[in-house]
Formats: structure tokens, sequence, C-alpha cells
């Protein structure tokens, strides 16, 4: 079977896109890691009691890499994701097309990635799988004692691109320490959702593995998605608005399967910037001028950010801010207890559909009228 894209290529020409920094060089790099290994066990600290949700992979590992080393880790990512999809396309592609268009592919893919290395400011990689599991059936990420399987090193980490928040803290004038704290409890709450939540990494594996497994395998049209991705990033425009790989998705199915993950994923970037805020507390005291300031480039974006990205959802929808009055509506009516409603099952989850009529969700999951007792 041809291999769909010819990811060593892709590789190379991501690496290129991203380019380097001369900060990553500079003085300013020279506490970095350091500081990140210090505050990594305080942000947990701080967003495990704000959240009341231990993590059942234990401490968490954060690791500072340059636009090159997030690109290498995302490479490996975005291959075990796109599997169900990029085996079928290689089963179509027959002829001179088979050697031809998995270096396009490559092309248009590292392109992409290039851009995104150059925005985002740290991930936490949901994507722990056993070696040579299907990382969206049967190798998710823990054992049935809590244990995480696979290779200790690479798995369950929080990245931090380290040339990115040297920039960012050089041309805003940012306390570093601050700054650096304040980005490790962002990361930290989006791990805490998937390893605190038993449930939430399986559910929106399989939310992903639904849609790509539905999409059309069509050599053309997956390519087609790509290069217009691509093309939008060489012109200078948001690939975002370019409507990701949406294109490949179409029917009914298909749009039932796109709003649980947008309504998902509209959760858990509302539920990680009310619960960074509020978990940072005094010991941050410039958090809002970073929130305001980080508010329209939305690097800091958790895993589940980066792969609606791709998918184009991101386009279609104001998450972040849909998904903050979603979960501020709530509390409102019924305090915390109504928000862990959201959290309890799968089938408590918002669609996209309850993100935007708070009402309808709350009727669904049988929240009744507000007591005052309840209020926050």
């Amino acid at each position: 079977m041809t291999e769909a894209v010819d990811w060593s290529m892709a590789s190379r020409v991501a690496q290129r896109v991203a380019g380097s920094d001369p900060l990553a060089h500079s003085y300013r790099a020279g506490t970095l890691a350091s500081d990140i290994a210090e505050f990594t066990p305080l942000a947990q600290e701080l967003v495990e009691a704000e959240t009341g949700w231990p993590s059942a992979s234990g401490a968490a590992r954060a690791r500072v890499v340059d636009r090159a080393g997030w690109v290498e880790a995302n490479i490996g990512s975005f291959q075990r994701l796109l599997a169900p999809l990029l085996d079928r396309v290689g089963e179509k592609m027959v002829g001179p097309s088979a050697y031809i268009a998995p270096k396009v592919a490559a092309a248009e893919m590292g392109v992409i990635l290039g851009w995104m290395s150059r925005r985002v400011l740290g991930q936490y990689d949901l994507l722990v799988t056993e070696p040579g599991a299907d990382p969206l059936t049967d190798g998710l990420s823990l054992t049935n004692s809590g244990e995480v399987v696979g290779d200790p090193e690479d798995q369950d980490l929080v990245y931090l691109v380290g040339p990115n928040l040297l920039a960012l803290e050089r041309k805003f004038g940012f306390s570093p320490r601050e700054f650096r704290l304040w980005v490790c409890v962002h990361e930290l709450t989006h791990r805490a959702q998937f390893t605190g939540v038993p449930w939430l990494r399986p559910y929106f594996l399989a939310q992903v593995r639904e849609l790509l497994s539905a999409a059309e395998p069509d050599p053309t049209r997956l390519f087609t998605a790509l290069g217009r991705l691509a093309e939008a990033i060489r012109t200078g425009v948001n690939p975002l608005d370019e409507g990701g790989l949406s294109a490949l998705f179409a029917g009914p199915e298909q749009r039932a399967a796109m709003d649980r993950l947008a309504g998902l994923m509209s959760l858990l970037e509302g539920h990680g910037d009310i619960v960074m805020n509020r978990a940072a507390g005094d010991r941050i005291p410039s958090s809002e001028r970073f929130h305001e300031v980080l508010s329209a480039r939305r690097s800091a974006g958790g895993p589940a950010s980066l792969i609606q990205k791709l998918m184009g959802l991101e386009a279609k929808m104001r998450q972040y801010e849909e998904g903050e009055r979603f979960i501020e509506a709530v509390e409102a009516k019924h305090g915390k207890a109504g928000l862990d409603r959201a959290f309890e099952s799968p089938d408590t989850v918002p669609t996209l559909s309850d993100i935007r009529d708070v009402d309808a969700w709350m009727a669904r999951v049988g929240l009744g009228k507000a007591k005052a007792s309840a209020r926050r």
C-alpha cells in the first residue's frame, strides 16, 4: 500500500517553514527550562485543587522544545491520528500519482505544521499509545490500574515551545516568571481534563475516529483540501478561515459527529480558560493582561484545539467565548455542581447546539430550577 504522505519530507519542509529564533540562544532562554520544571508541579497542584480532578497519570512532566522538536512530536501524533483516513487514501493511489502525490501532500502538510509551530506556545499530547496499537481503539493511554502504557519518556507530555514563549515575553514586555507559570497552568488544565476525567480521552478520540473513518478517501479531495490550507498560509491568510479539511466531511452522520466534537471542544476550551484564571488566583497579577493579549492569537490552545484547527472546526465557531458563556450560565443557576454534570458521562456532554442553548442542555440533563443556595 502506498503511503499517502511522505512524512519524512513533511518533517523537513515543516522545519524549514518553522525557522529559528535568535532568542532561543539568548540569555533569556537560560532560565526557561528551570522555570518550567519548577512551575509544572505547582501548576498541577493549583489546577487539581480548583477542579477536584486528580490525574490518573500521576505527576505531570513538561518538556521545553524548539520549533523543530514540536514539529517532530506532532508528525508522530498526526501519523497516528490521520491513519484511518490516510490508509484508505493510499489504497486508492495507483500509477504515477502513487509516487508524486505523497510528496505533494508532504510539502503541503509541512507548510501547515511549520506555520503552527511558529504560533503554538504549549500543548498537551493526549495521543498516548502503546507502540504498534491502534491509538483510537485499544491503545488509548492507561491500563486498568491507571498506569501509562508505552515508552514513559515520550508519553503524557506537556510541550512548551521555548522560542515562541521568549518572543512573546520580549514583544509585550511580559514578566517571564509570571507568564511561564500562566502558560503552565493553562496546559496543566488541559491535562487535568484528559487524565482526571476517566471517560473523556476515549470519548474524544472515538469522535475523531468516527469523523475520519467516514471521510471520503478520495486522494484528489484530500490533496485539494491540504493545498487550500497551505496556499492560505503562503499568501498570508489565516488557514482557519479556509475550512481546514472539513470539505472531506459530508452527510448527516458526519455533521452529527462534528457537532458532538465541536461541542466538546467548546466546553473544554471555555472550561480551560475559566479554570486557568481561577487556579492562578493572586499568584499571577498579570493574568488578565496575558489573557487579553492571547485571546485573539489563541496560540496556547490545547490538544483538542490543535486537532480542530486541522479539521477546520475552529473557523466555524467562537468556541472559547461560547464555551465560557455556557459555563458561566450553568454556574449562575446551579453552581459548580451543575457544571460537573457536563463532565459526568458522554451522555451529558453538551453538543454545539447545547452550547448555544444552555436552557435546552439543562433540561436534557435534568437540571431543575436554580436554588439560592446553589449559587457560587
